[in-house]
């Protein structure tokens, strides 16, 4: 552990980005099994993935973190962009001296994985694109949903358009276990994070340089994803040499919707001898 590090009673650590941000992780599993990042969605916390942790866990050391702005991370002000996010990564894996990792990031998370991928290769061993996109225009939509998150008096009526794209129907209609779990994550993200997260999708354009990604890598899509479209998925599938392509008949968040299917397809790429 570093100077940069402390420990929580909730089993999650902190570290410091060169930005002065203090930014919340936690690991599972043992020490003597590879690395595995998992990246989330916007307005949510690591903890989107505790449904995954004790199968991923058996096989790998798990690494998931919280977002500036979401979560147990700071929420500095202003806008973020996904060169920074990105770099939160890098500072990450240089505090806990890990050189080496297989990535695994979910809509924003796998737009971080984009980034790292193409600017940082070498720390990447094998890569999944999760419900994502390399560009999500026009600009003009994110400003008008960064001036609603900043004039809005609470986070309750984005929690309502969260959950409604990212579940199906009867998943809300009454809303689920898992549906008020995320709904609460939203809930707590404080709005300076989801408008400067925002700024960041606003900005997104990695349609040119996707094309350089040579790391393995697999891409799944929703079906039914209204937010990143099945059609991102096909391009982004299309744009890396060598990737593969998996569709599930889910809508944003299959790690919820299918989990036994997902973390299937997951596992089958990461602990294959051959791509």
């Amino acid at each position: 552990m570093t100077k940069n590090e402390m420990k929580s009673n909730r089993g999650v650590n902190f570290f410091t980005t060169g930005d002065g941000v203090r930014m919340a992780y936690r690991m599972d599993g043992s020490e003597t099994k590879p690395v595995l990042v998992l990246a989330n969605s916007i307005a949510t916390s690591m903890n989107m993935w505790d449904g995954q942790i004790p199968e991923l866990s058996e096989h790998f050391r798990v690494l998931r973190y919280d977002y500036r702005g979401h979560g147990a991370s700071d929420a500095p002000a202003g806008a973020y962009s996904i060169d920074r996010f990105g770099r939160d990564v890098v500072e990450m894996l240089e505090a806990l001296s890990i050189k080496r990792v297989h990535f695994l990031g979910l809509s924003l998370g796998g737009v971080v994985g984009q980034w790292l991928a193409i600017h940082t290769p070498e720390r990447i061993d094998r890569l999944i694109l999760s419900n994502t996109s390399s560009y999500l225009g026009p600009a003009s939509l994110w400003d008008s949903l960064i001036t609603s998150v900043e004039q809005a008096e609470n986070m309750s009526d984005f929690a309502d358009m969260f959950i409604g794209n990212w579940f199906p129907r009867h998943m809300i209609e009454p809303e689920g276990e898992a549906a008020a779990a995320f709904r609460a994550m939203v809930l707590a993200t404080p709005k300076q994070g989801l408008a400067g997260a925002y700024a960041a999708i606003r900005d997104l354009d990695l349609r040119r340089t996707v094309t350089l990604i040579n790391r393995p890598t697999l891409v799944i899509a929703g079906q039914y994803d209204t937010v990143t479209l099945p059609s991102h998925s096909e391009w982004i599938a299309a744009s890396v040499p060598g990737s593969k392509l998996v569709m599930l008949p889910a809508v944003h968040l299959p790690n919820i919707e299918f989990p036994a299917e997902y973390i299937r397809e997951v596992l089958d790429f990461l602990v294959s001898k051959t791509i």
